[in-house]
């Protein structure tokens, strides 16, 4: 295994940003949600969050080995993908000039906000793996959750590296036209949040024929004033002979989600699945604490009322909130249970 948490081989560029940055951000959003069985369904969400982050940002990034094709090109890819080739600005980073279940160190300023902790870096692993608190050695997947002590999105954990060449991909915006698909994106998904993005890291993962990907997917972490968000895109996805998995996981699993199809037998249809209605994206919001208030319309009141019947309904709606990307340790409970 071959790692370089810094590059340093050949040119060395150091870059040394100072700044200092305390932000206390108190956010309330409110939705609310009633859902009729039977035929009406109308669902509300409201999120609470409370960040406080003190932040001293100071970025030391050795660059090396950067290999770029010889045409620069935005590669194509689904329309739901974020732009992403040399072309397109990005630095590149071969597989094959650095090994198996290797990563890069990679410095994020302004820094993300990761379910309420800060960070200025991040590691991207060629193993289809984004970590944060420090790199992860394993090749393969081996959480569910891991109530373990890292930080991490897995759009397509496992050892895809041993299979197919490959590369991967990353840029940092801070302005332009990114930030605002960004935005209209989030505030599609999120509609409550009347977000404005003000940084945008995309990084992209292809394996194979660098024209014709057999697999390709790529991360996008949004950040704005008092939120925190990623999407997952899925392309192609070829046949993997060793185990994937896809999701994320926080520090002692506080807030987890594994993506249904990504451990079924069924990840070369990841493409097809979502949970923002687009196919091939995932969305989700990097909250720490949040809490959700639910309004319930049932064709009958004994569904609440009756022995038993309470926790059935409550474990329907968890199951129907996951499989939309909600964390897999959220707790739903009833306050209160009124006739009308």
């Amino acid at each position: 295994m071959f790692i370089l948490p810094e590059t340093t081989t050949g040119t060395t560029t150091e870059t040394t940003t100072g700044a200092t940055t305390e932000t206390t951000t108190e956010t309330t959003i409110g939705t609310t949600t009633e859902t009729t069985t039977g035929a009406t369904t109308e669902t509300t969400t409201g999120i609470t969050t409370e960040t406080t982050t003190g932040i001293t940002t100071e970025t030391t990034t050795g660059a090396t080995t950067e290999t770029t094709t010889g045409t620069t090109t935005v590669l194509a890819a689904p329309g739901i993908f974020y732009p992403f080739g040399t072309g397109a600005g990005d630095r590149e980073y071969l597989l094959s000039n650095y090994g198996d279940e290797s990563y890069i160190r990679v410095g994020l300023s302004p820094p993300y906000t990761f379910f309420g902790r800060t960070y200025n870096q991040s590691y991207v692993h060629f193993n289809g793996l984004l970590t944060f608190n420090k790199p992860q050695p394993a090749s393969g997947p081996n959480y569910s959750p891991t109530r373990g002590d890292e930080d991490f999105i897995a759009p397509l954990w496992g050892d895809i590296d041993d299979q197919y060449t490959g590369l991967f991909l990353y840029q940092q915006y801070t302005n332009g036209s990114v930030l605002t698909r960004a935005s209209q994106d989030i505030n599609q998904y999120f509609p409550q949040t009347r977000f404005t993005a003000s940084s945008v890291f995309v990084v992209t993962w292809e394996f194979g024929d660098p024209t014709n990907p057999a697999v390709l997917f790529q991360v996008v972490l949004i950040s704005g004033v008092g939120h925190s968000f990623f999407l997952i895109n899925y392309g192609n996805c070829a046949a993997i002979t060793e185990q994937v998995e896809a999701g994320y996981d926080t520090i002692n699993s506080t807030n987890h989600f594994v993506i249904p199809d990504s451990i079924n037998g069924n990840y070369q249809n990841l493409k097809n699945t979502s949970n923002v209605n687009v196919p091939g994206r995932w969305a989700f919001i990097s909250a720490s604490e949040s809490l959700i208030g639910l309004q319930m319309r049932l064709s009958s009141f004994s569904d609440l009322t009756q022995s038993g019947e309470i926790e059935t309904v409550l474990q329907q709606i968890k199951q129907d909130l996951v499989n939309r990307g909600l964390s897999g340790s959220i707790e739903i409970k009833i306050r209160k249970v009124q006739k009308l």
